[in-house]
């Protein structure tokens, strides 16, 4: 399987940019969840670098692309521990702010499953504005992809797609934290939505622009009607999507074109930031110039590997890594 990641992401590096938000992850992995108002004990706290768009920047560099990051962090430890985490991986930080402020942090705990609850505290990342993506726009016009989730303000968010848009570089929006109604100027510039099923179906609730008056959708037994749901998109403008469908693989939308791609199988220690690695991959297979759906496949295996360890950033692998697991 590395090898076919090798083969979609091409051995010309492409131009990456990503938007948004950088924080320094505080977890601690217990057996399981605490009920409200419950106390449990936990191991040791372990503080890692994250936050979704810097996760996203860093897998991509680690597998070969040409990134720059813009965002903000404090000038304090935890924003020297981010900085050095995407220079590690290759990506240019020139255009991350340091902010007379606490850099923004996540509390995740982690049980024995693997699965996560995360609690986000902005810090710097709420300094992200609509000037930051006009300071950059020379950044956000020369890549050939922008990466934008919404971890920082949507005014932002939606200036860096429009620039992105004016400047023909591809845009691809995760929906994440979710906002279920986005901007018509955002809606717009989106090339390529990633959420994952239960996003999309709130997107498409009955009510949203562009959706139906019935339920999202679904047919009469119950089962997803993509083609629906590719309708639905295209009436809100966005011509393609990857929606992820955790240990079910995904599906890729082109127009009314429907691609399901496989999940890959792998031991789960930490689903921490996986979602992040599974964008950073199709940010650098797009920037190299591969189709939607083989970006996916690759961002399935890459993202796989990165659930086998603790941590998001420091979970992360390039090709040989992820070649030589899965063999």
């Amino acid at each position: 399987m590395g090898a076919g990641v090798r083969a979609v992401l091409g051995d010309v590096s492409g131009e990456v940019a990503v938007f948004g938000s950088l924080n320094a992850d505080l977890t601690v992995r217990t057996e399981r969840f605490p009920k409200p108002g419950e106390t449990i004990g936990g191991e040791d706290l372990v503080i890692l670098p994250g936050g979704k768009s810097a996760n996203q920047a860093v897998q991509a560099g680690l597998l070969g692309a040409r990134v720059r990051m813009i965002g903000a962090v404090g000038a304090d430890g935890h924003g020297d521990l981010l900085i050095e985490s995407l220079q590690r991986a290759g990506v240019d930080t020139s255009a991350v702010q340091r902010e007379d402020v606490a850099t923004g942090t996540a509390i995740i705990t982690v049980d024995s499953t693997g699965d996560n609850t995360i609690v986000v505290s902005p810090g710097a990342n709420g300094t992200v504005d609509v000037s930051t993506a006009q300071r950059h726009q020379d950044v956000i016009g020369e890549a050939r992809v922008l990466g934008l989730c919404m971890e920082v303000s949507p005014d932002a968010v939606e200036a860096a797609a429009r620039i992105a848009h004016d400047a023909g570089t591809r845009v691809v929006f995760n929906n994440s934290p979710f906002h279920p109604v986005l901007s018509a100027g955002l809606l717009e510039a989106i090339d390529v939505l990633v959420v994952n099923e239960h996003e999309l179906a709130d997107m498409l609730k009955p009510g949203s622009p562009g959706t139906a008056a019935e339920p999202a959708c679904e047919r009469a037994d119950g089962a997803t009607d993509w083609g629906d749901c590719a309708r639905q998109l295209a009436a809100m403008g966005i011509p393609s999507a990857v929606v992820t469908l955790g240990g079910r693989g995904s599906i890729v939308i082109e127009g009314e074109e429907i691609t399901p791609v496989d999940p890959f199988p792998a031991d789960v220690v930490d689903t921490t930031g996986a979602g992040d690695s599974f964008l950073g991959t199709l940010l650098a297979a797009l920037a190299a110039g591969a189709g939607l759906k083989e970006a996916a496949g690759a961002a399935s295996a890459v993202s796989a590997f990165a659930t086998t360890s603790v941590g998001a950033q420091a979970s992360y692998g390039d090709i040989a890594a992820v070649e030589q697991h899965f063999g």
